[in-house]
């Protein structure tokens, strides 16, 4: 018998069923547990979280939108795969933004927010230092989620958790390269001393340095798991 990867849905009394359902089918492609190249059947998905079919298939509507699911005409719905040309593009844009997203945190960081900006530094300089990969990709995001606040533009936070969530589902195969997480580390070392120095220029040309950097090793990585790349059956087949 198939393992069910979904559990039950506990409903919120705050939130709709659909943008429960929803949250619950893109989380599960962001952190792994539905596989690139897998199919969404609509009835399994529907049993494994308690709910019906009409919010499961709203839901696989709009992750296609996402571009987190790719619908095959005749094949069905699949989680999407990515190439090397989506990395590029996606790392490319993200780069920039990041590099934006520092200067601004650079100029408008509050103490209290440089102060919370250590302690997620020192969250993942703990987190590596024990070799829990799961708590350091959690602290890791925890930091530049801070550096995204403290920019003071919702509409830049937006874009770049957007791009960020297209590529967040390999980044263990990235962090746990030889050597990633160390240089992780002092990267972020060094952009936090400049935000911390108000130096705007510093700031942005280290956050776009890291992010080539990260693009530079999850290239590498990936090319150890094939299987995380356009693992999706053609229309003819």
């Amino acid at each position: 018998m198939e393992e069910r990867k979904l559990t039950p849905i506990t409903l919120e009394n705050y939130k709709p069923l659909r943008e429960i359902v929803f949250e619950t089918l893109r989380g599960a492609i962001i952190d792994g547990t539905l596989k690139p190249g897998e199919r969404l059947m609509e009835v399994q998905l529907a049993e494994d979280m308690g709910v019906s079919r009409t919010p499961v298939r709203e839901a696989i509507r709009k992750l296609e939108l996402e571009g987190l699911v790719l619908m095959i005409p005749r094949k069905g719905a699949y989680v999407s795969g990515i190439s090397s040309k989506d990395i590029a593009d996606v790392f490319e844009v993200r780069a920039a933004l990041e590099s934006l997203a520092a200067g601004l945190a650079a100029e408008r960081i509050t103490e209290q927010e440089l102060e919370d900006l250590n302690r997620f530094m020192v969250e993942v300089t703990i987190n590596a230092e024990i070799g829990d990969l799961e708590k350091v990709i959690k602290s890791d995001t925890d930091f530049h989620d801070q550096i995204y606040r403290a920019s003071r533009n919702s509409r830049l936070v937006q874009i770049i958790n957007n791009l960020r969530d297209r590529i967040q589902r390999f980044r263990s195969a990235s962090l746990a390269h030889p050597g990633r997480i160390k240089e992780t580390l002092e990267e972020h070392k060094k952009l936090l001393e400049a935000i911390s120095e108000r130096n705007i220029s510093v700031a942005r040309a280290l956050a776009q340095e890291h992010i080539e950097n990260a693009e530079s090793i999850m290239m590498e990585a990936l090319r150890g798991h094939p299987e995380l790349l356009d693992e999706l059956p053609k229309e003819s087949e």
